[in-house]
């Protein structure tokens, strides 16, 4: 997976890239990411990459040369016929999703992070260059920087070899369009709680079991939208229906509807 991302604040940017998983993937070669200052690709001499606004208001706004400048260096950079991969983080865009952290995890051309700043980009970025847009929430940060990374940290998961244990990928949440279950560790006992005895049992069957009804009673209390479409296999219906009858349960749905 390889990645670009321009940005005026490289500085924010390579602290992250080079920690955790995002360093042992690079490590391993199964990322490249690269920073580059949007201001290397200024005319002035002064590398002035943002300016007032048109029409007037608050704030500053990205010039739209230094992102052309970029691109086409890119494509240079990876030869002629390249094709690259172009992203804007940005509110207005579809939302991010595990589906599309995946489509990302297997994309074959580079991907290219516009990330904006201040009051936004120069509309004719979006016009000219065409980048697909997408927005990790209903909220807005303070640039586009932090957005790239989630996306980037997000595929990265599902790259085969990045983690230790290739299961692991497969067990979190959203990956069946469910939350995950509950995870506990050593000791067994945390201040009077306990860790729940079927984990400690030793009988796999169990274990799965309980994991797969925790996962579907997270999800059927914290994100019941996620089981509105879902074909559910038989094994689901009967927990769910557990689930639902159990007091606490219908107590607690019962106070929210």
């Amino acid at each position: 997976m390889r990645c670009e991302i321009l940005t005026l604040f490289p500085d924010l940017v390579q602290p992250v890239v080079g920690q955790s998983m995002l360093k042992r993937a690079q490590e391993k070669g199964l990322l490249s990411v690269t920073v580059r200052n949007l201001r290397d690709f200024t005319q002035d001499r002064h590398h002035v990459a943002d300016d007032a606004p048109y029409g007037g208001g608050a704030g500053m706004v990205m010039k739209a040369e230094p992102f052309f400048q970029a691109v086409e260096a890119l494509q240079r950079e990876y030869g002629p016929g390249s094709s690259l991969r172009l992203v804007m983080p940005s509110p207005q865009g579809c939302p991010f999703s595990q589906r599309l952290a995946e489509n990302l995890a297997h994309e074959r051309r580079p991907l290219v992070f516009l990330c904006g700043h201040y009051e936004g980009i120069d509309e004719r970025v979006r016009v000219g260059l065409q980048p697909e847009e997408i927005s990790i929430g209903d909220y807005v940060l303070t640039g586009g920087e932090l957005a790239a990374l989630v996306m980037i940290d997000a595929a990265i998961r599902l790259i085969p070899g990045v983690l230790g244990d290739p299961e692991s990928a497969h067990a979190d949440s959203f990956m069946d369009s469910l939350l995950d279950y509950p995870h506990y560790t050593r000791p067994a006992d945390v201040r009077g709680l306990n860790v729940p005895e079927v984990l400690v049992s030793g009988n796999h069957e169990a274990v799965r079991r309980w994991r797969r009804k925790a996962a579907l009673r997270n999800t059927y209390l914290k994100r019941p939208d996620l089981l509105r479409d879902r074909e559910l296999s038989a094994e689901d219906r009967g927990l769910l229906n557990e689930i639902s009858s159990e007091p606490g349960v219908a107590a607690q749905c019962g106070e929210e509807g």
